[in-house]
């Protein structure tokens, strides 16, 4: 595994760590006052929200390489099937391709798909998988040709009714092999996969070119709530460093990126704290 003991270059930071991906939470900084503090630091890549950059996509991007910083990823697609899909259909697709060109224009190297819970009435995480394979197959060309790549993050089961019916990395896997297209890749994520002791081998199967980013946070043992109690790591129950060797054994070199709901906790501090603290944690536990 990588050292990052002396050398961070390899973090990145989500700016959903900093609250940046709810209205009303955080500090409210710009992205402009994020890339300056990342770039200070000597973060390697910030991974945005659609909700920040809106029409401001290319004018963000410069920004960012010009203070050194990549773009590795943008936040996110609409849900694409289940309750909180967009409705009817069209939308969804329409929401759908214009978060590929969001993320094209801002130069991201991927846009992360979480993609929705069980379709109402169906009572079927498989049709329901069937119809989130179909969607991303269908807009797969359209991020290819944008430069960019379909990141399909697995979702913690806790999440299979509304949010992901896409909850276990052998899954996903599953889909990128049967859509069988460069573009589809998998997102890994601490939160969603800490529990799965089967990950070192479906990751293996995927090989590291097709994950196209490592999320890190902790599992907190007494959470309050899934969704908005994430752990810094370090804090939590999953065993990062096990983790990683998973990811990097599979063959991933790429960045390992911060990102923590904490609404109760993180994104009330100040964000350089928080900044410092997981620069802090990266090289000590992760």
């Amino acid at each position: 595994m990588r050292d990052f003991s002396a050398d961070h270059s390899a973090l990145a930071l989500n700016t959903a760590t900093l609250g940046h991906n709810v209205d009303g939470q955080g500090a409210g900084w710009s992205p402009e006052q994020v890339i300056d503090a990342c770039a200070d630091r000597g973060y390697g890549a910030i991974a945005f929200w659609r909700r920040e950059i809106g029409s401001r996509a290319h004018k963000v991007g410069e920004r960012t390489r010009a203070a050194g910083l990549e773009v590795c990823g943008l936040c996110r697609a609409p849900f694409l099937v289940g309750p909180l899909a967009p409705k009817p259909r069209s939308a969804v697709v329409d929401d759908f391709h214009a978060s590929i060109d969001m993320a094209a224009e801002l130069g991201a190297a991927c846009l992360t798909i979480c993609v929705g819970g069980v379709v109402a009435g169906s009572h079927s995480m498989r049709e329901s998988l069937k119809l989130v394979a179909e969607l991303v197959a269908e807009a797969a060309p359209r991020a290819a040709a944008g430069g960019l790549t379909l990141a399909l993050e697995p979702l913690n089961p806790v999440y299979g009714g509304n949010r992901s019916c896409l909850v276990t990395t052998r899954d996903a896997v599953d889909m990128v092999e049967a859509i069988g297209h460069p573009a589809v890749t998998v997102a890994v994520d601490v939160y969603h996969v800490w529990w799965d002791l089967g990950l070192s081998e479906q990751l293996r199967r995927l090989g590291g070119h097709r994950i196209a980013g490592y999320h890190l946070c902790d599992w907190l043992a007494d959470t309050t709530d899934v969704l908005l109690d994430r752990g810094m790591m370090g804090d939590g129950v999953a065993d990062l460093k096990h983790i990683r060797e998973a990811v990097e054994g599979a063959g991933y070199r790429g960045y390992c990126e911060v990102e923590i709901f904490s609404s109760n906790n993180w994104w009330k501090c100040d964000p350089n704290e928080v900044l410092d603290v997981c620069i802090e944690r990266f090289k000590s536990v992760c």
